[in-house]
Formats: structure tokens, C-alpha cells, sequence
């Protein structure tokens, strides 16, 4: 290995800089999620879609391998079992992990294994105490917040930690925003046509439409989400579509939380392209994106306004999907690549176990 693959991102400028990708784990299984805590622990996440996966939250093992997390007992739900083991306190299928760099690993599990009927009892946002590796707290989310048709996807946090800022790509697409001190949850923009799919808008892969063989396309609503890293901004957009939104997170915390309308506060903020992950990296103020199409990390610099130009970080055939990003401490990006087209959803011959990766970037120099 060069020493450019041992190098990190810390001082990388995503604003100019090109990069290569370097694999840090491969799977048996269709990964989505990733993150990274503070002390540099990788943990990943499977979720119950084409698969009744044995393990839906691992920790990363230093030679490759997965163990369960927090344990197996947390992990023991499957689908012929959802009438013996409870869905409170098991994870049913998860989509994204998030560490929080205060000691904390969250699982945001929207309990709809294989994007389809929702578990009842079962949506939830748990904290992880990273220092005992137990749950600590459990946010439960009742039909008022993930009705029935939801697909909750993934989570951001405020950088004083007292708010969760969630995006469901169900049927109808919302923002959740969770008052952490209070465990209070309130769904906003539900049905708000930018957390919604864009009409005529196809995605594709390999150069041709997606679709499974009953003709259905891709279809996520708000999916991917970041947060500035003062934290004033919270941006989102949905698979099926290019635009980007963000909106003020004070009016979030404000009249959000208080059940009030703020769909007047949404700003489109320009065009991306079909992108699932976004992330802001720390000190920027520069969006990466997967870019799913074209097997490509992509960067736009939010500094420069709604037009500013999409540029490719890195271009690889490996990036078969590129999914979720998280940032290590010392500035290094990871991200999952889940293979969503190779999946049984659009490919019935493909098997229910997918084999998938974990990535570095790494500057060139």
C-alpha cells in the first residue's frame, strides 16, 4: 500500500482535491449504513430488506470481521419470530447508525423489513452507550410520527445534542425532529413537496432505468440529509429526484416543535443529481454526494450558492451504489457501497445474501 492510502483526510480539500478509494471491510450481506466514533470504532449496519439477516448493528473487528452490537440478544429478531420476541427492544430493521461523538452510537431502526409493513411497536431511535456498550434510552415512534407506508432512513444531530433531525422516505416523505431532553418527536413536512418523489424523474444504473419486474422504478422520498456543522442548516433531498432543500433548523426547533407549518421555510438550494448519502465533512462547507449513477463521490461548495457546480471526488466501477458516509476522527471519509440495483428488489435471480463493501477515500497526491 502507498503511503498515500495511510494518509488522512484531515487536511484533504474537498473543495479541489481528487481522490481514490482504499476497501476497508467487505460483507456478506447488503450494508447500508456506517459511522465512526470519536475513539475511531467503525460500526455498520444491515437491514432486513432481501435477506432475514442474522446481524442488523455489527461493530467492525480489527481483521475485517463483524460481531453483533450491542449483542447478539439485540439482534436475535427475525421475521419468523416477530410473534415471540418483541420488537421494543430488538432491532427489526435497521437502516442507519450514527455515533455522536459524545459517547454515544444511535440506531434509528424503522422496523419495516423489507421496505414493506411496518412492525408495530417496533420504529425507534436507541442510544448506545459506546464506553458500557449497552442501550441506555429508547425513543419510541408511534403511528402519529411513522404512520404505516413510512420508511424512517436516517439521522443527523444537532452539535449541542439536544435534537435528532430525521428523514422518512416512505410513501409519504417527512422531516422527524426529535427534542432529545424530552424525548419528544414531532413530524413536519409530511407530504410537502420537497420531502417527496419527483414525478418523472427515473433513476438509473448501468446506463439503463431501474426497475423491478413489475415496472416499478426507484422510489425513496427524502432520504439523504446533513447538517452544516454550525448546525444552522438542515439539508435533504429524496432519491427519486435531484433538488436539494435545506431549511433554518431554529425554525425546526421553534415552530416545528411547536406543531406549527414551516414548509414556508423550505429553500431549494439547487440542483444535485440522484445522490442517496450526503454528508457536510467537518470545517466545510462543502456537500459530498453519492452519486448512484455514476459510481462517482461527488462535491459541491454550498458557499457558493444554489448554482454552484457539481464536481466528481472519484469515479470507480467499485462504487456500486455508493450509500452512506460517515467522517472518522482524524477526517477520514468512510462510505458503504450496498449494491441496491444487484439486490432480488430489481434482479429476482439475485441471491438474498448481496455481498457488499466499505470504502475509504484517499487524497491523491
Amino acid at each position: 500500500m502507498s503511503d498515500q492510502a495511510t494518509q488522512s483526510n484531515e487536511q484533504a480539500d474537498f473543495k479541489e482535491g481528487s481522490f481514490t478509494i482504499a476497501q476497508v471491510a467487505a460483507f456478506e450481506h447488503q450494508v447500508t449504513g456506517v459511522s465512526v466514533s470519536e475513539d475511531n470504532r467503525i460500526f455498520v449496519n444491515f437491514p432486513r430488506w432481501t435477506e432475514d439477516t442474522a446481524v442488523s448493528v455489527a461493530e467492525l473487528l480489527p481483521d475485517g470481521g463483524v460481531k453483533p452490537y450491542p449483542d447478539e440478544e439485540w439482534n436475535a429478531w427475525r421475521n419468523a419470530k416477530k410473534d415471540d420476541i418483541s420488537p421494543e427492544d430488538h432491532w427489526v430493521c435497521v437502516q442507519s447508525i450514527v455515533a455522536d461523538g459524545r459517547g454515544s452510537l444511535w440506531v434509528l431502526d424503522p422496523a419495516a423489513p423489507a421496505q414493506s409493513h411496518m412492525v408495530a411497536g417496533g420504529a425507534k431511535l436507541v442510544q448506545i452507550d459506546l464506553a458500557t456498550n449497552k442501550a441506555t434510552r429508547t425513543i419510541a415512534f408511534d403511528e402519529t410520527i411513522a404512520p404505516q407506508g413510512s420508511y424512517l432512513n436516517d439521522v443527523r444531530f444537532a452539535p449541542d445534542g439536544k435534537f435528532a433531525y430525521i428523514t422518512d422516505s416512505g410513501v409519504a416523505g417527512a422531516i422527524i425532529v426529535v427534542a432529545l431532553e424530552s424525548g419528544k418527536p414531532v413530524r413536519l413536512l409530511d407530504g410537502d413537496d420537497s420531502t417527496q418523489m419527483k414525478k418523472g424523474r427515473n433513476v438509473k444504473a448501468d446506463g439503463e432505468v431501474l426497475r423491478r419486474p413489475d415496472g416499478r422504478g426507484v422510489e425513496f422520498s427524502a432520504d439523504g440529509i446533513a447538517l452544516s456543522n454550525e448546525g444552522d442548516y438542515l439539508y435533504w433531498q429524496a432519491i427519486k429526484g435531484d433538488t436539494l432543500y435545506r431549511i433554518p433548523t431554529e425554525v425546526l426547533r421553534t415552530a416545528g416543535m411547536a406543531g406549527e407549518d414551516v414548509s414556508g421555510s423550505v429553500e431549494e438550494y439547487g440542483l444535485n443529481e440522484v445522490a442517496d448519502g450526503l454528508l457536510i465533512p467537518k470545517g466545510t462547507n462543502v456537500m459530498l454526494l453519492t452519486s448512484v449513477e455514476a459510481d462517482a463521490i461527488r462535491a459541491r461548495n454550498l458557499d457558493e450558492g444554489p448554482r454552484a457546480p457539481i464536481r466528481t471526488l472519484v469515479q470507480d466501477a467499485r462504487l456500486r451504489w455508493p450509500d452512506t458516509f460517515s467522517q472518522g476522527p482524524d477526517g477520514t471519509v468512510y462510505v458503504t457501497t450496498s449494491h441496491i440495483q444487484d439486490s432480488a428488489f430489481f434482479e429476482p435471480d439475485a441471491p438474498p445474501a448481496l455481498p457488499t463493501q466499505l470504502w475509504k477515500l484517499v487524497p491523491e497526491t
